[in-house]
């Protein structure tokens, strides 16, 4: 089944027309065709994260590369927790709306930020400083969404090892273009957190029990929600008592930005920046395996902006 009839399974099932469960199989050729065998990664490094944001996309095209006229538009931050920018452990509000700014310029219709969060929504919205970042953009086209519960859809995983069904939020299913915007950090059970890793934030149901087997079951979700771009936060990184953090201690400021079409190269170059290698992070292994993504550095075009 290809995607647009996956997008119509999801908006019949969301609107009580269907009893069929969405499934979306993705062919292993389709897979090689989009991302290339030696994947394209910018790095760029600043202070100033407006223009940051700019540089790290020049390399790959640009937003409008990912964004076309008319688009709806998903920018998918960190903002799992009650922290301020300076702890580390939300995606920074000023990379945020940077992307949104430029998803907005580049002619999106609508663009909704949105995550399900492990602190109080409320809380965490406001103190990550996020939702007053899209609020000073000033523009109605861009809106930061509280989690409807309504809106989580169950979703067959055809090619699921660890999950073969969950729940999916209905936005980062059916928008024209996902955009991932992680924060790059320690994470006591995954060791880190990364791109693969905040798909958590668009899922439903015991967030909990995919932890038994964390690294496939986060390969397993990539394989259905699938970043047009994934662009890491490593402005500042966490480097211990993550995810939640709260100790200014364990932060290092680096003022770095890296962004790729494959999300594996992404989080596999992101290790570098903690010490680390691919081959560490069980997610980056198992989405390697599935043919989503390239993990070898040495097969990553890795360029400077």
């Amino acid at each position: 089944m290809n995607r647009r009839q996956f997008i119509r399974d999801v908006l019949l099932w969301s609107a009580g027309a269907t009893l069929a469960v969405p499934r979306l199989t993705i062919p292993a050729e389709v897979r090689a065709e989009e991302l290339p065998a030696s994947p394209l990664l910018a790095v760029a490094k600043g202070e100033d994260y407006a223009a940051l944001v700019t540089r790290v996309l020049q390399p790959l095209g640009g937003m409008g590369r990912f964004v076309r006229a008319g688009d709806r538009v998903v920018v998918k931050p960190n903002i799992g927790w009650d922290r301020s920018p300076e702890q580390g452990a939300n995606t920074h509000p000023q990379v945020v709306q940077a992307v949104v700014r430029q998803a907005l310029a580049a002619g999106a219709n609508k663009v909704l930020v949105f995550d399900r969060t492990c602190n109080e929504q409320r809380r965490c919205y406001a103190n990550s400083g996020i939702e007053r970042a899209i609020a000073e953009l000033n523009d109605s086209r861009a809106v930061i969404e509280h989690i409807d519960q309504r809106k989580f859809v169950p979703v067959e995983i055809a090619k699921g090892k660890a999950l073969t069904r969950w729940e999916i939020y209905k936005d980062a299913l059916d928008c024209d273009c996902y955009i991932n915007v992680p924060v790059a950090k320690h994470h006591g059970l995954s060791r880190l957190t990364l791109g693969l890793k905040n798909t958590m934030g668009v899922i439903g149901g015991n967030r909990g029990s995919i932890h038994r087997d964390l690294g496939q079951s986060l390969a397993d979700l990539a394989t259905v929600v699938r970043p047009r771009l994934t662009l890491i936060d490593a402005t500042r990184i966490l480097l211990d008592n993550g995810p939640q953090g709260g100790n200014l201690a364990d932060v290092r400021r680096i003022d770095t930005l890296i962004a790729s079409v494959d999300p594996v190269a992404a989080d596999a170059y992101a290790t570098t920046l903690f010490g680390l290698s691919p081959a560490d992070i069980a997610s980056t292994v198992a989405a390697h395996k599935m043919g989503l993504g390239e993990m070898a550095l040495d097969r990553i075009n890795v360029v400077e902006a």
